[in-house]
C-alpha cells in the first residue's frame, strides 16, 4: 500500500491567523487527526480509546516544514504513511495538499509512541499493529 487520504477539509476563515493564512495550529490538527484515522485502519479504534485496550498513539517528536501558504476557502487534504516501526513507536508521515492544483503545502513525521491511556506510558506495540502498519510503509 502506500499514503491514504486520512483528512479533507475547506478551510474556515477563523482557521486563519493575522497574517491571512491558514495558523500552523490548524495544521498540526488536521495531522492529529490524521493519526486517528490511520490507528482505526491499524486496530485501534474508539472502542480500544475508551473501554477496550485503552490504548492511543500519541506524538513525542514532530519535524516539520511549510512549503506553501494556504487561505481561507482553500480545499486541503492530507495524505498519510507509515516511514517506521519501532517496539514502541510509529513514525507518520504526513503530507498536506492544497487540492487546487494538488499543490504539497505541508509536511511533516510525527513519531509516536503507543500509550497506555490508564498507565499513561509508553508500551511495547501489540503484534496486531505491526502487522497491520506494514501496509502504509513510505519512503518519505
Amino acid at each position: 500500500m502506500s499514503y491514504v487520504e486520512t483528512y479533507r477539509a475547506t478551510v474556515a476563515p477563523s482557521d486563519c491567523d493575522v497574517l491571512g493564512h491558514m495558523n500552523v495550529s490548524r495544521y498540526f490538527a488536521a495531522c492529529a487527526d490524521g493519526v486517528f484515522s490511520l490507528q482505526t485502519s491499524l486496530g485501534l479504534g474508539l472502542d480500544d480509546l475508551t473501554s477496550g485496550r485503552q490504548l492511543s498513539f500519541a506524538v513525542v517528536h514532530a519535524e516539520s516544514d511549510f512549503k506553501a501558504e494556504v487561505h481561507a476557502g482553500s480545499v486541503i487534504y492530507l495524505m498519510t504513511g507509515i516511514a517506521k516501526i519501532g517496539d514502541k513507536s510509529v513514525v507518520f508521515h504526513h503530507r498536506l495538499f492544497n487540492a487546487d492544483g494538488d499543490a504539497l503545502v505541508f509536511e511533516t513525521l510525527f513519531k509516536c509512541v503507543l500509550l497506555d491511556l490508564v498507565e499513561r506510558k509508553a508500551r511495547t506495540l501489540p503484534p496486531d499493529i505491526p502487522d497491520q502498519a506494514e501496509k502504509y510503509l513510505v519512503t518519505p
